[in-house]
């Protein structure tokens, strides 16, 4: 979560969130089931969450943090022009299956 702006918050045993370093933002509370069941990401409900970052650099850390942890990485870092001409994401998904995306919405520099 620091790699894009977030810092833990509260926590207890059965619950721990976090909470953009700046303030502003949603706030992400996550908890522990209170009945059996597995996710689907393809059932109704939550589909993914996407963090916007800066920069092409912060998306490919991103991707680096996912693959050294093991994550089955979706989309490797690239443009996704069908949502935004100039949107640059990497897609993974976490141990629980919930889809994660790093977004950066900026023109490509030269150097990218």
């Amino acid at each position: 979560m620091p790699l894009v702006g977030f810092e833990p918050f509260v926590s207890g045993p059965d619950f721990f969130s976090y909470r953009p370093s700046d303030w502003n933002g949603a706030q992400l509370f996550f908890y522990s089931a209170q009945e059996e069941g597995t996710y689907s990401r393809d059932a109704p409900g939550l589909q993914h969450l996407a963090f916007l970052v800066e920069t092409r650099d912060e998306v490919h850390s991103a991707h680096e943090w996912a693959v050294q942890r093991g994550a089955e990485v979706l989309h490797e870092p690239q443009p996704f022009p069908q949502y935004h001409k100039d949107s640059y994401a990497v897609f993974w998904t976490e141990p629980h299956g919930f889809k994660l995306e790093v977004l950066c919405v900026a023109p490509a520099l030269s150097s990218d």
